[in-house]
């Protein structure tokens, strides 16, 4: 429920990862309706009814209003879906997490629902952080692990740690990535 700016938050990374969304609002952002014209979702314009919680298994309330929220969070318990209600931590069943996404890297950020803005802000923070170097890093972490167990070795004896305090990241940031990988071998 909602069609506005913060439904439009919501939708798009269920979209991004191939959800199957239906948006009932009775008035929408522009994005959504262009959403629903190229076939991405389905758009049903008119007020909330609990019967649209039908066959769901997750909803998202996304009004100004607590009294729709409140109301669709009544219908999801009911219905045993669970529902977030953006900015109205009391009528949710979940709350969402900040991420910060690089390639199979994930990194989520959560404050239990109390302060979306801090959660945003880290979220800011760790993706200035967290660079392009990570996905390569990531990589030669998973080569390594992968190299290991080919050897018949345990990965849990691995010492990735020296790897990360002797500047693995350092070295990938700078493009050295052959030094990142020696330096990698030489720690397991």
């Amino acid at each position: 429920m909602g069609g506005g700016r913060v439904a439009v938050r919501k939708i798009e990374p269920l979209l991004e990862l191939g959800a199957e969304v239906v948006v009932v609002a009775p008035a929408v952002d522009d994005r959504i309706r262009e959403w629903a014209a190229s076939g991405r979702l389905t758009l049903v314009e008119r007020t909330f009814d609990a019967a649209d919680l039908a066959d769901s298994w997750l909803a998202f309330s996304a009004t100004d209003d607590p009294a729709v929220n409140a109301g669709v969070h009544q219908a999801a318990e009911a219905a045993r879906v669970w529902v977030n209600s953006a900015d109205d931590p009391a009528n949710c069943s979940f709350t969402l997490m900040s991420v910060v996404r690089r390639s199979d890297l994930v990194v989520a950020i959560g404050t239990g629902g109390r302060s979306p803005a801090l959660a945003a802000y880290l979220r800011r923070m760790l993706t200035e952080e967290l660079g392009p170097e990570y996905d390569t890093v990531l990589n030669l972490l998973a080569e390594a692990r992968e190299d290991l167990r080919a050897e018949g070795r345990s990965t849990e004896d691995a010492d990735c740690k020296r790897a990360f305090d002797s500047g693995i990241v350092d070295l990938v940031r700078a493009g050295r990535v052959a030094e990142a990988k020696e330096l990698l071998r030489s720690c397991l």
